[in-house]
């Protein structure tokens, strides 16, 4: 047994920190969930920033929506929420065999939106509802602002 799967046995739920397009069609993801008890996801803009610059392969997806008229932000949100409903999918065992404790998936509002309570939950619900999982959860940020936001979105 691995240290990952001790650490899971001992109740504590092991997270990435990270996605890209390359672990979902590698097959890498769902080796960490299997061999190493991997049982969430988060991601944030940052992470997708970094994973899509960094990456060729967003590039037909990018081409194939901005001749779509997709740009700027529903051209990103696209983007990330086809990584997240995949890794949500590989994730969705796992959310079902601990009734929703683990298994979770998540993405972050636009942090332009950190001090703008409705943008914030507009935001959220948005994200929510493109994502199509019940294991996708938004994060919103705990400013001043972002507190109401989170308290009406749940």
């Amino acid at each position: 047994m691995n240290k990952a799967q001790e650490l899971h046995d001992l109740g504590q739920s092991l997270w990435l920190d990270n996605i890209t397009r390359e672990i979902l069609d590698n097959g890498t993801l769902r080796r960490y969930i299997d061999e190493f008890a991997i049982t969430g996801l988060t991601s944030n803009p940052t992470i997708f920033d970094e994973a899509i610059g960094n990456s060729a392969a967003y590039d037909e997806d990018i081409r194939d929506k901005a001749k779509k008229g997709k740009s700027g932000e529903a051209l990103f949100l696209e983007l990330a929420l086809a990584d997240l409903r995949r890794a949500a999918d590989l994730f969705r065992p796992v959310f079902d065999a601990t009734d929703g404790v683990d298994g979770w998936v998540s993405m972050e509002v636009s942090p332009l939106l950190a001090n703008d309570t409705a943008g914030s939950i507009d935001a959220a619900a948005r994200i929510h509802a493109q994502g199509e999982r019940p294991n996708l959860y938004v994060k919103i940020p705990g400013t001043p602002e972002g507190v109401p936001a989170i308290e009406e979105s749940i």
